[in-house]
């Protein structure tokens, strides 16, 4: 790979899906053609611990045969396996079983014995498991270090303090292990710079650059820039760190069942020309699962395929096309409009997810209609009629386009039928309600459950089974809600009820945006469906 020593992904296998065996078969061969030759399994708690049996119980973990097994697969390629795992924050999942000591959060309390017993096991396994001699430590984001049980236990102090005392302790357990270790680095910024992760190009404060143990690789992550000079900026920020600094960028497929293929261009290949021109040496793409893991890694190949080989070189977007159809089967352009169901609002170079945020948009309590504009759902049956027509050419990826498709489907009736329901509400229209209710919400529930099977039979190709159970009860609310809300609307137009209390709230603002195409992401299905309730989301 010209330019660069390391060229690879990093696969989230701890938001709720686990890519299976055979799911890792079929996707490493074709990373490794296109020209990767690192993966990194991003594994909170779901991988095997000695002696730590709730660790990742229940969560479709990988085993210490599968572990040994991925490893000597990818060493088969001529790949690498790095285990990048946490240390201390984002290991939400492991105290629901009161089995771990926890300061606040998701975060580990440091300074306990116990804690480092757990690190300790965690590396003592991982090293019987992966030759790789790197393991990525995580360490990021844990925003209230020192503020929960550390804090009664043993006062206050600066989060610096305590995140160098303990990556020392921990640094000290790697050793044992011949380990050398790498770190998400946003902390070393967070906890001078009123907790931000990117600055522009500056001096590093003294105790900052202090605190950094000279044989720590710190990874740079960035994936929101589009311009080359930002992320120049935080690189030679990093250099002052260490010159061993790695960069990850991401390759985006998270918040959705839909990938952001084109952002993840727009905003990576700034990042590679940044990477070249300050010599940095090693890249990865991050592939996070963040609220639910629910869009496939096969749906990314164009964006992947295309960052390969612009790294390569190779910049003449024609033979990058003509390449892809080679490898894949199917054309470059056709493959990239997988995106497409989150087009029904402008693209505007940002990533966006109606798709998502719009299948989940309840129909009575519809805050997110007011970024509905009529007519523009009628764009579904399009995208619905171009991804089924790919879904039918591919024996290997089908069945993501299938998927894809039939979400159009669903949204070609359910983007607008919120704000439909409500503009015949308000409008006093009871025969109008009735027509919706006896047709297109009987319509949408048929084919919700359409929908669920094709995104069944998708993860289940992908990934362990575990984790589905949250896509059943989010999917299954929606059909339970779906006819709930057809129920009130015919007793409300067969008179057993004089109002739809609800629907008698007027549509505000979301979020202060006056223009509907100004909305981007909502990231999160619990801002989608229970933003107003006080409830745990799924």
């Amino acid at each position: 790979m010209k330019n660069f020593e390391t060229f690879g992904v990093m696969i989230d296998m701890s938001r709720n899906a686990v890519m299976s065996m055979d799911g890792l078969r079929r996707f490493l061969p074709i990373l490794k053609k296109m020209g990767y030759n690192c993966v990194m399994l991003y594994t909170e708690d779901t991988y095997e611990v000695d002696g730590e049996p709730y660790f990742g119980y229940m969560r479709g973990r990988y085993t210490k045969a599968e572990m040994k097994e991925i490893d000597a697969f990818a060493e088969s390629l001529g790949m690498t396996v790095i285990p990048c795992i946490q240390t201390l924050a984002h290991l939400n999942a492991i105290f629901r079983w009161e089995k771990f000591p926890r300061d606040c959060d998701d975060i580990l309390l440091t300074d306990d014995e116990r804690t480092y017993e757990l690190i300790d096991r965690m590396f003592a396994t991982l090293s019987e498991c992966f030759k790789s001699r790197k393991i990525h430590i995580g360490m990021d984001e844990a925003h209230m270090l020192g503020r929960g049980k550390h804090l009664d236990k043993f006062g206050y102090e600066k989060t610096i303090d305590i995140m160098k005392r303990h990556l020392d302790k921990v640094c000290e357990i790697a050793k044992k292990y011949d380990y050398e270790v790498m770190l998400w680095s946003d902390m070393y910024f967070r906890s001078w710079n009123n907790g931000v992760a990117r600055i522009p190009k500056c001096v590093m404060p003294k105790e900052i650059v202090d605190s950094v143990p000279k044989d720590v690789i710190p990874v740079y992550w960035d994936y929101y820039q589009e311009k080359e000079e930002a992320y120049g900026g935080m690189i030679e920020n990093h250099k002052q760190l260490s010159d061993k600094t790695w960069f990850a960028g991401g390759s985006w497929c998270w918040n959705g069942i839909i990938p952001y293929n084109r952002f993840t261009l727009e905003s990576m290949l700034p990042a590679i020309n940044a990477c070249r021109k300050h010599k940095i040496r090693n890249i990865i793409f991050t592939m996070w699962g963040d609220d639910g893991a629910e869009c496939s890694h096969f749906s990314q190949l164009p964006s992947l395929y295309y960052l390969a080989q612009y790294a390569k070189g190779v910049t003449d977007e024609e033979k990058i096309k003509a390449g892809f159809k080679r490898l894949v089967g199917i054309d470059y352009d056709e493959f990239i409009n997988i995106d497409c169901p989150n087009d029904v609002v402008p693209y505007e170079g940002r990533p966006r997810n109606p798709s998502k945020y719009m299948l989940y948009s309840d129909y009575f309590n519809d805050f997110l209609d007011y970024t509905v504009k009529e007519g523009a759902g009628e764009k579904y049956v399009e995208f619905a009629k171009q991804l089924h027509a790919t879904a039918k050419k591919s024996r290997k990826y089908g069945y993501v386009f299938d998927t894809a498709a039939k979400l159009c489907d669903v949204m070609a009736i359910k983007y607008e039928l919120g704000l439909k329901t409500r503009k015949a509400y308000e409008a006093g229209d009871k025969v109008e309600l009735a027509r919706l209710a006896r047709n297109e919400y009987v319509k949408v529930e048929k084919l919700i459950r359409i929908y669920g099977r094709a995104f069944e039979r998708q993860w289940f190709i992908d990934n362990k089974p575990h984790g589905f159970d949250v896509q059943d009860h989010r999917i299954g609310a929606l059909l339970y809600r779906t006819e709930a809300c057809r129920r009130r609307i015919l007793d409300y137009t067969n008179g057993r009820i004089d109002r739809i209390e609800e629907l008698d709230e007027a549509l505000l603002p979301f979020r202060n945006k006056e223009e509907s195409t100004s909305l981007n992401r909502v990231p999160f299905y619990s801002s989608v469906n229970i933003l107003h309730h006080n409830s745990v989301a799924l």
